[in-house]
């Protein structure tokens, strides 16, 4: 291949490459614009006003935050509690719904009941260290939540010994930041060394 065409090749390449974050970010920004757009389109096809429209999200917004004060201030709040009983008696939904807040609390940190711990843990065989998230624990035993690369929302559940971790000095935001960028942003180098070797 001509010198010249491989070093444009290469060029053009890396120039994908630096673009792509840039892409799917927009791409992220341009859904949630979509989705907030096709609310707002529905509750003024309803209202067929602009002051009203303006007034429930006003209102929505008033409400969420009324709420995201009593949890942190009280740990709970008395209408998301009577949602929970009602969701709790269907069927399938309460199970879904169930995992759903469990999950949503480890991330948010209001469920202390959750270690938000990053650990490493011998996966899939002898030698071969990988990050995971703590879910929970019993006794001696760690449940582990191990992400794949690059998408940490997919990933296996494992039951392990407490003896089988290493503790790691990243939060659930680095860990996940390793996973994302398949290692390349990875800031807690000096804890590779401390991981046994065969």
């Amino acid at each position: 291949m001509n010198p010249l065409v491989k070093q444009v090749l290469n060029y053009f390449l890396i120039g994908v490459l630096a673009v792509i974050p840039i892409v799917i970010t927009l791409q992220i920004m341009i859904f949630v614009k979509d989705r907030v757009s096709d609310l707002i389109g529905t509750v003024y096809a309803v209202s067929d006003n602009y002051f009203y429209t303006v007034m429930v999200f006003g209102v929505s917004t008033a409400i969420l935050v009324w709420i995201g004060h009593k949890i942190v201030k009280d740990g709970r709040y008395w209408v998301i509690a009577t949602f929970d009983r009602i969701i709790d008696k269907i069927p399938l939904l309460n199970t879904i719904y169930r995992v759903l807040k469990k999950v949503s609390n480890m991330i948010s940190g209001h469920d202390k009941t959750v270690a938000k711990e990053v650990v490493y843990v011998e996966y899939p065989k002898e030698g071969v260290w990988m990050a995971a998230y703590v879910t929970n624990r019993f006794d001696d035993k760690y449940v582990l939540f191990i992400p794949t690369s690059p998408n940490p929302t997919s990933g296996f559940t494992a039951i392990v010994d407490k003896s089988k971790v290493i503790k790691s000095a990243m939060n659930i935001e680095e860990a996940s930041s390793l996973i994302i960028s398949v290692g390349v942003d990875f800031n807690k180098v000096a804890e590779i060394g401390t991981l046994p070797k065969i």
